[in-house]
């Protein structure tokens, strides 16, 4: 089977190696000539043209800058869907708009091209030791039928849902990495202020009750099951204490605006009369803000826990 690959950058030069490595037959395309060299020494066969590249494949991977290149390369003249055949499947390894890869599916499905968004997350270590997670978004039996190819540039591939989910569970697992990681910054500099040394003060935190847990593992028996009775952590004491570190905040004049943010969804919890409630109680507040109503039971918690 041939298989095509548009996007040498980065994170694609690793992916591309793992296939040939795998012993697949692969064309490859990027706007950057020069790039091809490496590959085309390991076998690779260079395509002049994206329709070229999709005449010769039956399966293409891209990995795009984002939206305007991966419509650019599907649907404009000289395209992916105008060149693929029917039957054939495209995965989209792009971080790209959940409404953009539906529109490129609607048209590559008048073709009889399956389209399906499949988001990577890792690094360019992780595309080349084929150490990613990959998220799938689509029809779950062109998903099926490619699993072992999907399996050569990723160890953690998973199915999500229909076109689009991929990549709405890559950006929700961003935006929370990006808000993680503003909240650490915040408080490792209200802790250096105050007079730690930042290697101590590190340290410490990696040994406390949430430094040492994954980070999504902990909603799973509180906020994802709405299971805030009884506490494990009170909300009135989880107050005390953030009340106690902004006012440490405010004496060293360290701007707090994360900390700020939350401190406001405490202080309603805290009127509607939760304070007895788990810490996690105000977090149900943005469920309610956004009227979803997210509720998993025991069983479905445990299964994703015992997956990893």
């Amino acid at each position: 089977m041939k298989i095509g690959y548009i996007g040498l950058g980065v994170m694609g030069a690793g992916m591309v190696h793992n296939l040939i490595d795998a012993g697949h037959d692969v064309y490859i395309h990027d706007l950057d000539r020069d790039r091809g060299a490496e590959f085309e020494s390991r076998g690779a066969t260079w395509a002049d043209s994206i329709a070229e590249l999709g005449r010769e494949s039956a399966v293409v991977f891209t990995s795009l800058p984002g939206p305007v290149q991966m419509r650019a390369v599907g649907i404009d003249e000289g395209g992916l869907v105008g060149s693929m055949a029917p039957g054939s499947a495209w995965f989209d390894l792009t971080t790209n708009s959940p409404a953009t890869v539906r529109e490129v599916h609607a048209a590559a499905a008048e073709r009889g091209v399956q389209v399906l968004d499949a988001p990577v997350s890792g690094r360019p270590a992780g595309a080349r030791s084929g150490k990613l997670a990959i998220y799938i978004g689509g029809d779950v039996g062109v998903y099926d039928q490619h699993r072992e190819l999907l399996d050569t540039i990723g160890d953690r591939v998973m199915y999500v849902g229909g076109i689009g989910s991929g990549n709405i569970a890559k950006l929700a697992h961003n935006c929370a990495s990006i808000s993680i990681r503003a909240a650490i910054a915040e408080v490792m500099s209200l802790g250096v202020k105050a007079g730690m040394e930042p290697d101590t003060l590190w340290a410490a935190m990696r040994q406390g009750a949430i430094g040492r847990a994954r980070t999504f593992d902990s909603i799973g028996k509180r906020y994802l099951q709405q299971a805030y009775e009884p506490p494990s952590f009170a909300l009135a004491l989880a107050d005390k204490d953030l009340r106690l570190a902004l006012e440490l905040a405010d004496e060293l004049d360290v701007p707090m605006s994360v900390a700020r943010t939350a401190q406001q969804d405490y202080r309603e919890a805290l009127d509607r009369g939760w304070g007895g409630k788990d810490s996690q109680s105000p977090m149900q507040l943005q469920n309610e803000r956004a009227g979803v109503d997210i509720r998993l039971s025991d069983a479905q918690v445990d299964k994703v826990l015992e997956e990893g």
